[in-house]
This record gives C-alpha cells, sequence and structure tokens, in this order.
C-alpha cells in the first residue's frame, strides 16, 4: 500500500522489561489501534505477548509493573516473528501515544535493530503528554495516563498494551472536548437575530457581575467566507505540521526532566566569599521550602524548586571525601556519559539535605505525582556509619553537541588559594581527578526530578575545587 495513502493513526504501546543498572530493554507485548481521523473510531486492533530472547531479563520489578512473568510469555512468538505485522501496522503512518516519543519509538527501533531490520518509520507523531502538556495544563495533576483516565473517572491504568493505548485515546477525546467546552463558554448566552437571506448576524453575550451587563455584537463572517478561509480539517499534511511543533516541544519537556538544569547563579572563577551558595552550618532549617514553578515562561507544565527563604538554595561544601570515584554507566541523548561519584557527608550537611528531601517529597506527592521518591542521602551497603550522596557532573547541551560543564579549580598545597584547571573537562581528565580518597570543595545545585516514575532531588556540581 502506498504510504501516502494510510492515513489512519496508530496508537500503539509497549510493555517491556524493567531494567536493572547496565541492563537493556526487552519487549513484553505489543498493542495497537488504527483510529479513523475522521471520526475518531477504532478501525482495527492488534496486541501480542513477546518473548524476550532471555527469559532472565523479566525480574520481579517488572512483574510488579505490569503483572506479565515468564509463564506467559514462554510459548510466545519472538519479536522476530511478529516484525512484519508491527512494520504493517506502522510504517508510513501517524503514530500516536503517551511518551512515545521518549519511550516506546526508541524501543521499536532497538527491537527492529537485534533482528538487523531497518525500522518503521512515521509519517508523523502525536505525543500525547507533550499535547496535552501545552493544551490541557496540570489540572488533573501529573500528566501520567494514569492520573488523567482517574480524573475523567476511566478506571485505572491497567499497563497492558490494548488496555493503554484505548485509555489513550478515550483521555485525548475528554481533554479535547473539555477544551472544546471551555472554548465556547463564551457564547454560553446566544441570541441570534438572522434575518432570512443575510449573511451576518448581532450576538449578545451577557457577562452578568454584581448587576452589570456587557452587550457586545459579533459580525459573524458568511458560509462563503468561511468556505474560503477554512483549511480541509483532514488534510494530512497540515496535521504534520502542526504536529511538528508540538513535538518540538515535547523534547523540550523531556529534555528538561531528564538533563541537568543550568543554575540560576553563576559563579565567578575567583569567588572567594561563595555569593549565592551557603555553607550547610549558615542555612536555616525553617527557611527551606519547595515550590512549583513553570517548565519555561509561559508554560502549564510545572517543576519543583528549592528555595532557601526567597532565593534558590545552593550549597558550598568544603571537604568532602569522595567513597567512590567516576562512574558513567549511562548515557544521555547525545551519546555522552552522564558522570557521577559518591561522596561522605557530615552531620550538618546530612540535615540539610535530608530537610530537602521532605520537603520536595511532601510537594512532590501534594501535586499529585505518584513517582517513587529517591532519597539524596542513603547509606552504601557495608558502609552504615557513613551516609553518602551522588554528585552529578554538570551537562550543557547545544544543539546535538554536548559537553561537561563542571567547572574544575586546584587548591595549592597551602590552602591560600586556587586556580582553574579545567572549564570543559573530558570524562578522562574528570575520571583521574575524582579518585577513591581524593577531597573537594563542591559548589552544589539541588535541582529535584520526576522522570519515568522516579523522583527526588540531584546534587549538581559547579563547581569543584580539588584539593592537592
Amino acid at each position: 500500500m502506498d504510504p501516502e495513502d494510510r492515513s489512519e493513526i496508530a496508537f500503539f504501546d509497549v510493555e517491556t522489561t524493567v531494567p536493572n543498572r547496565g541492563q537493556r530493554f526487552a519487549i513484553l507485548e505489543f498493542g495497537s489501534i488504527l483510529v479513523c481521523p475522521k471520526k475518531l473510531t477504532e478501525l482495527r486492533s492488534y496486541t501480542t505477548l513477546v518473548q524476550p530472547a532471555d527469559l532472565s531479563l523479566i525480574s520481579s520489578l517488572t512483574v510488579r509493573c505490569n503483572g506479565i512473568k515468564r509463564d506467559d510469555v514462554v510459548l510466545a512468538p519472538l519479536f522476530a516473528d511478529i516484525a512484519d505485522t508491527v512494520y504493517d501496522i506502522l510504517h508510513g503512518r501517524i503514530w500516536a501515544g503517551h511518551n512515545i516519543l521518549r519511550f516506546d519509538c526508541p524501543r521499536i527501533r532497538e527491537a527492529f535493530a537485534e533482528i538487523g531490520r531497518q525500522p518503521p518509520e512515521p509519517k508523523g507523531a502525536i505525543d500525547s503528554l507533550g499535547l496535552l502538556t501545552q493544551k490541557f495544563g496540570r489540572r488533573a495533576g501529573d500528566m501520567k495516563m494514569a492520573t488523567l483516565a482517574r480524573y475523567f473517572g476511566l478506571g485505572n491504568q491497567t499497563h497492558r498494551s490494548l488496555d493503554d493505548v484505548r485509555m489513550n485515546l478515550e483521555v485525548l477525546k475528554y481533554c479535547a472536548t473539555v477544551l472544546f467546552l471551555e472554548s465556547s463558554l463564551l457564547y454560553a448566552h446566544v441570541d441570534n437575530s438572522v434575518s432570512p437571506g443575510t449573511t451576518s448576524s448581532r450576538r449578545r453575550i451577557d457577562a452578568s457581575h454584581e448587576g452589570n451587563t456587557v452587550t457586545t455584537s459579533v459580525r459573524l463572517p458568511s458560509i462563503s467566507e468561511n468556505s474560503a478561509a477554512q483549511p480541509d480539517p483532514f488534510n494530512m499534511s497540515i496535521l504534520r505540521n502542526e504536529m511538528a511543533s508540538y513535538n518540538h516541544l515535547q523534547s523540550d519537556i523531556l529534555m528538561e526532566e531528564e538533563q541537568i538544569q543550568p543554575s540560576d547563579i553563576v559563579v565567578p572563577e575567583n569567588t572567594s566569599d561563595h555569593e549565592g551558595f551557603l555553607a550547610p552550618d549558615a542555612v536555616s532549617l525553617p527557611n527551606i521550602k519547595a515550590i512549583l514553578v513553570p517548565f519555561y515562561p509561559g508554560s502549564q507544565m510545572m517543576k519543583l524548586k528549592l528555595l532557601h527563604g526567597d532565593s534558590p538554595l545552593q550549597l558550598y561544601c568544603s571537604c568532602l571525601k569522595v567513597r567512590f570515584g567516576v562512574s558513567g554507566k549511562f548515557l544521555d541523548n547525545t551519546g555522552r556519559r552522564r558522570l557521577n561519584f559518591v561522596v561522605d557527608l557530615n552531620p550538618s550537611l546530612c540535615s540539610v539535605l535530608e530537610a530537602c528531601d521532605s520537603n520536595a517529597q511532601k510537594l512532590s506527592v501534594d501535586s499529585g505525582s505518584a513517582s517513587d521518591w529517591n532519597t539524596v542521602v542513603y547509606a552504601m551497603k557495608g558502609f552504615v556509619n557513613y551516609p553518602n550522596a551522588r554528585i552529578h557532573i554538570a551537562t550543557e547541551i547545544n544543539g546535538d553537541a554536548a559537553r561537561y560543564a563542571t567547572e574544575i579549580h586546584q587548591r595549592e598545597s597551602s590552602g591560600a588559594s586556587q586556580k582553574l584547571i579545567f572549564s570543559s573537562p573530558s570524562g578522562e581528565e574528570l575520571e583521574s581527578l575524582l579518585t577513591t580518597g581524593s577531597v573537594v570543595d563542591a559548589f552544589l545545585s539541588l535541582e529535584p526530578y520526576d522522570y519515568q516514575q522516579k523522583a527526588g532531588i540531584r546534587l549538581v556540581a559547579k563547581k569543584l575545587v580539588i584539593h592537592s
């Protein structure tokens, strides 16, 4: 079939294993429905369990997440056996789903790559996470499908592919209806006075407030004017152009959720008084608070921010001992390693971080998030008496390029001065400097996150001073 004729929208969802550190995702179920773009009716559906090449990837965490056990898939087809069907469903159609740009689409591409085949390509993509965040906002709480479904009384999300895509379609219908009604409320009181043969009317809009009435006259365009001005609402090329802006928004949102954010305050290289950064002993615990702020100006999507009084909370932590050196097992969107290291914490710093955790977690729950909270302070196995925290190396993204943005200084042996040695260090340089047992002064920003059912606070190093 000519891809240009494939006008149906392909809603799809994959259920996968929940990988442990260093493991890959494996598809356990694929489900899809083809939807008529003019009537939003389901035309046909397809779903199947999928047997992973390695059944040991199905952990107890996977079972808790989607209920799919090893016994369920042991007789199911391998992905290679269903690849032709999946390709036929998806290729050349508009793809739709919730968070598909970040999760489901990469899983499809990985699955086809593993069997040595070219993946299907979409005609366009509608990610309802970005679309609804922009248009519907956070009135229902967080933007997870389960939360939206509960908001509209659609029941509980089952985390099974076919159920989830059908729920996704219904949520979109409900959101669209609410937005349509809201846009129509201006004309809730309409008095039409159209004479036969005329092409205009006067509408009276009554806005009663404390006895005041405002009457507004609106000229309605003629039928011929409407016909000339309105494009074909089902023209797929127009839909593709519109969705490009939503996809761009979605990429921006997810980048902000996952990538380390730039600090609100930049410290000059030769700062000696640590302007904008507080030592833990200078922090008043009752003055720590968490607030919700827009992801970017004008956005209805909110993120957590930690304050000390009315200023962003940033910490200057001296003489931190590195417990475990630089680790970089995970990659960012550009393929660059996401680096971090673990330090021991003193009691004063522990108290500050625990207060931050408590405030941020409470606001996260109150704002509707159902994500599991990862505490910033923890005890490494075998080091019960030494509370630890993980410090992340800052990353700056510029288009497709990324660089490590933590400034690295070195303190002279006398301790009297410090000098900048790297403003954009490489991974190898960081690994050589941040070794087990080394001591650093750290200028840290505290950056809450909520991504893929996990939430918490990241400690991001804006500047590190290595002790000689």
